[in-house]
């Protein structure tokens, strides 16, 4: 007997540089896959050195696909908001610009219910002493980064920026959501 495979949904969320954003997504369980790239600016077809320049108006995201029969978006969501700071406009750390912005790209109407349930639960739980300032908007167009951004973290683990960055933030990612980690 055949059964009926849950149907991939899919959202994009920038937190940051999307090299760390992208490291946690992938290890979790239920992610079937995480792209870094960019969304919600202007231009077509646009380069790293042009976001990075702040000439597009895009932000340096991850699209994520997910199975929700594994992993809900309501996870996802916390997950993300666990693993940036999502008060702090158009800065991550020492990262300065609107391409660094906390932002969350929607599908439909159902994803935009969950993103304003978890950020109204963050509000009510007072899980941040200043306002969340996370964007909240319609997806548009995704545009994958260029391949050397694709698995940066597992594919550089020396550099520096992966030493110093993304591996304290990954270890205590796994720390606070072992449960939800591949395998």
């Amino acid at each position: 007997m055949k059964t009926k495979s849950t149907p991939q949904e899919c959202i994009t969320v920038g937190g940051g540089c999307f090299w760390c954003t992208e490291a946690i997504f992938l290890e979790i369980k239920g992610v079937e896959k995480a792209e870094s790239g960019y969304a919600g600016g202007s231009a077509v077809n646009p380069t790293y050195e042009d976001v990075c320049a702040g000439k597009t108006g895009h932000a340096e995201v991850v699209q994520i696909t997910f199975n929700p029969a594994v992993i809900s978006l309501e996870k996802i969501l916390q997950i993300f908001f666990a693993t940036h700071d999502p008060t702090t406009l158009n800065r991550q750390g020492a990262d300065i610009g609107t391409q660094y912005r906390s932002v969350i790209f929607y599908r439909d109407i159902k994803q935009k219910a969950i993103i304003n349930k978890v950020i109204g639960e963050l509000k009510t739980l007072k899980a941040y002493k200043q306002t969340v300032v996370t964007e909240v908007v319609p997806f548009e167009s995704f545009y994958r980064a260029e391949d050397y951004h694709q698995n940066y973290f597992q594919r550089n683990p020396e550099q520096s920026y992966c030493r110093i960055i993304i591996n304290p933030k990954l270890e205590k990612f796994r720390k606070v959501f072992r449960d939800n980690l591949k395998k």
